[in-house]
């Protein structure tokens, strides 16, 4: 398959059995805990048969169908990525109720079918990554994969806040940060991966940190603990993808270097779950 700096192929024709749920995930909209629900719910039949077992495999061989419909297994599925910097001021959603502005109204219709790689709230800002596969889609946003963020704060960062973001932090209210609406209250923070504070002043403080979850307003809820408002937040890289020069309400495929580091991800995530 040719590979360009828009498309990649994300691997190689297998002929080893996979798990059904997977199978149903890469070459459908479904995830694999919708998959599980459906053959859970004897709406899945291979070769004919109704499924009921989930640690059931299927080769590519295999006819596949959810009801009626077959799923059709793709030889060299491609994967297209993008990165926009989301300005402040953006919803990362298909539409608002409340008529706001989304993401999409700046990246135009021929990306209005991209999914995108986790959330930044609406006044935060920065290194937003999209892709029309579901399979790219749900591989990254549960990995551990490194996200650097810059981050302002009204006040200064004492000893109790690097000693959290050195051992981590359980919350039994996390409700600080949150959005008004968030049913979430209890968080567990791991360790932050690094931390550089850049400026330490009674008025207000910046910091870099790296972390690897991608949890509800994280970042917001773990300073507001400490009683620290986050004043300006921005992801500058996800999983080694960065924003470099690209201009705030702009967007760009991936480079050839990064596609080739997805696609690895994306294979190596493909082993760990067989």
């Amino acid at each position: 398959m040719k590979e360009n700096n828009n498309w990649i192929s994300t691997k190689e024709e297998s002929t080893e059995p996979v798990r059904l749920n997977k199978f149903i995930s890469h070459n459908s909209n479904f995830s694999r805990r919708e998959a599980d629900k459906l053959i859970e719910e004897g709406k899945v039949k291979v070769n004919g048969k109704v499924i009921s077992n989930l640690a059931t495999k299927v080769l590519p061989s295999d006819k596949v169908q959810i009801g009626k419909q077959n799923v059709k297994h793709e030889k060299d599925k491609l994967i297209t990525a993008i990165v926009y910097n989301k300005p402040k001021g953006e919803i990362v959603s298909k539409n608002d109720p409340q008529g706001r502005k989304t993401i999409f109204d700046s990246l135009g219709k021929k990306y209005k079918h991209f999914l995108p790689v986790g959330r930044l709230d609406y006044a935060s800002e920065g290194l937003l990554l999209l892709t029309d596969s579901v399979e790219a889609l749900n591989a990254l946003v549960h990995s551990n994969l490194e996200r650097v963020y810059k981050i302002k704060v009204n006040g200064e960062i004492s000893k109790q806040v690097e000693d959290a973001m050195q051992n981590g932090l359980e919350l039994e209210d996390a409700s600080l940060g949150a959005h008004k609406n968030s049913k979430i209250k209890e968080m567990t923070f791991k360790p932050f991966l690094a931390y550089d504070i850049q400026r330490n002043e009674s008025n207000f403080s910046r910091i870099k940190v790296v972390i690897n979850e991608g949890k509800n307003r994280e970042l917001r809820r773990f300073f507001g603990h400490f009683g620290l408002d986050v004043l300006d937040l921005k992801r500058l890289e996800f999983g080694g993808v960065s924003l470099n020069n690209l201009p705030t309400g702009k967007s760009r495929f991936l480079t050839r270097d990064e596609y080739r580091n997805l696609r690895h991800f994306l294979n190596e995530d493909d082993r760990s779950s067989k």
